[in-house]
């Protein structure tokens, strides 16, 4: 009794199987075109250049100070506590700092050509 019940479940199975494989397939492909997106994004973002204005200095604070000032917290091992300290070192005082960081962080986070402009700076520094 149990070898027919077995060949019953093997028969669903396969009556199954067509919709499986077209389910897969189906996932298949949304993966796959996810990908693409992502890669197309990356992409982009690589080459993605600032809007106009948006490099323009915050509170007298350039991307370039910005970034030196943000890497110069390794020294500190990247306590971020330090950075109106190493701010100081480059002639910025305390207000001055907090409205450079709130805005370039904003405009990096907006504008992935900033981010790009951003990255290439840090990195170089």
């Amino acid at each position: 009794m149990k070898m027919f019940s077995q060949f019953g479940d093997m028969a669903k199975m396969v009556k199954a199987a067509p919709g499986l494989i077209e389910q897969a397939n189906t996932l298949a492909a949304q993966s796959e075109s996810y990908r693409q997106q992502m890669d197309a994004m990356a992409v982009q973002a690589m080459r993605a250049e600032p809007a106009a204005g948006v490099l323009e200095p915050i509170a007298g604070v350039d991307l370039d100070r910005y970034a030196r000032i943000v890497k110069g917290i390794a020294a500190y091992g990247y306590d971020q506590t330090k950075l109106p300290d190493v701010a100081g070192m480059f002639g910025i005082d305390p207000e001055a700092w907090a409205q450079a960081q709130a805005g370039w962080g904003a405009r990096i986070q907006a504008d992935r050509g900033v981010g790009r402009a951003f990255n290439e700076i840090y990195s170089a520094v």
